[in-house]
């Protein structure tokens, strides 16, 4: 167990190696005192990240406080393959790309603090947003006297003026693109990237055209449709057209071809766990064709009531993943029952990718419980007698001729 320390020596940093987080690198120094660590997670955000340790170095943090790490497969077969098994979606729309990665960088960051001995852990999230909710509550579910410093509620450079005159005066190199005002700031990682702020920021106005990044407009997209198909095994996918691959490689082949066809891009205005609502883009291409697919093999694996208790149950698991509770006891036993209800949803899926739009035409399993004989309207002999529908039909119908009788029974008095 780490000790509580009302003064932070040493503290692990969520450092992406942009302005921002090396601005907060140089404030601990200097506010703090302290020794910081530094810690870049590789999520598949599509960046290089050797320029964050070489800025962490030119900053002066030694060598062996520098933690980069390659997080891809972990984040999709820990974090992000779980949480699509429950069809998970905020607010009836939302895929959760930012959400689900907070839980992991935390972690990371915890288990960093454990073997340098640090007593802080910091992120640069703002006081309005968030990240910074989902950030410290796994931190304290994780280590709960750790001491957690989040400068953006701390310090008082409240503009980008301020951000900037920060950086000359302890000599932090800034690109000439960061030291103007940013139209729009975004977040990435391999199941999605979201933008938000500034030119979005009226819920009004369409989002421009440069601001998408990660899917052509669905209007340029191939004229012919792409097909595909997903191969699933209790629940998660494994190949794609017959090969398989490793939980990374597989989500990002999906966004490769949601990606050419437009699929993915979503506007929304939601309801942030803080109290505001807030304007956001999201592009998630391979995770929305992840989703469609995976509720089309469960249409013909899932008994109707696991099928209807798992949709009813999905809204409370979405809003727990959102407001930052991925290590709560609540999602742990909610996850529990998801995966049991993912013992037989394994078969095939053939995808049509078209113009934005990802559809389930096909869909297949060793395990379906879809009964052709059953459902045909082709007589055949087959373990269904008509006539009991009748009294199918009037026993669930009993309650509501009760209630008509005594509605005409008070109309006539």
């Amino acid at each position: 167990m780490l000790k509580p320390s009302n003064d932070a020596k040493k503290v692990v940093l969520a450092y992406s190696g942009g302005l921002d987080t090396s601005i907060i690198l140089k404030w601990l120094q200097s506010t703090y005192g302290c020794e910081v660590v530094t810690f870049t997670a590789d999520l598949g955000q599509g960046e290089e990240l050797e320029p964050a340790r070489k800025k962490a170095e030119l900053l002066g943090i030694k060598p062996e406080n520098i933690f980069i790490e390659d997080l891809r497969e972990e984040f999709v077969r820990d974090y992000v393959f779980p949480m699509f098994r429950a069809n998970a979606q905020y607010e009836g729309l939302y895929l959760l790309g930012t959400s689900i990665a907070r839980p992991l960088i935390s972690k990371k960051q915890i288990e960093i603090a454990r073997k340098v001995g640090a007593d802080a852990v910091c992120h640069g999230a703002t006081g309005k947003g968030n990240d910074q909710v989902r950030f410290e509550l796994s931190y304290y579910a994780l280590e709960p006297d750790i001491k957690v410093i989040a400068p953006w509620r701390e310090w008082d450079l409240s503009s980008r003026t301020a951000l900037i005159d920060f950086a000359e005066k302890h000599q932090i190199p800034i690109a000439k693109d960061k030291r103007g005002e940013s139209p729009f700031s975004t977040d990435a990682n391999l199941l999605h990237t979201s933008s938000e702020g500034k030119v979005l920021e009226d819920p009004a106005q369409e989002t421009p055209d440069y601001v998408y990044s990660r899917t052509v407009d669905p209007e340029n997209a191939p004229d012919e449709p792409t097909y595909i198909e997903i191969d699933f095994e209790r629940g998660d996918p494994v190949a794609i057209d017959g090969e398989r691959l490793s939980p990374a490689t597989l989500l990002a082949k999906l966004n490769d071809l949601g990606r050419v066809n437009g699929v993915g891009r979503l506007d929304l205005v939601e309801n942030r766990f803080v109290g505001m609502k807030s304007r956001g883009m999201y592009e998630t291409p391979g995770g929305t064709i992840l989703y469609f697919a995976h509720r089309g093999i469960e249409s013909i694996t899932l008994d109707r009531g696991a099928a209807h208790l798992k949709d009813e149950l999905m809204p409370k698991y979405a809003e727990l993943i959102y407001n930052g509770f991925w290590f709560a006891p609540e999602r742990e036993l909610l996850q529990a029952l998801i995966d049991k209800s993912q013992e037989n949803v394994t078969g095939r899926v053939r995808m049509k990718l078209y113009k934005g739009n990802a559809s389930v035409v096909g869909r297949e399993s060793p395990y379906s419980l879809y009964d052709q004989e059953l459902v045909t309207f082709e007589e055949g002999a087959v373990a269904y007698d008509h006539r009991d529908a009748a009294g199918f039909i009037k026993l669930n119908a009993l309650r509501l001729r009760t209630l008509a009788k005594r509605r005409q029974k008070i109309s006539r008095n």
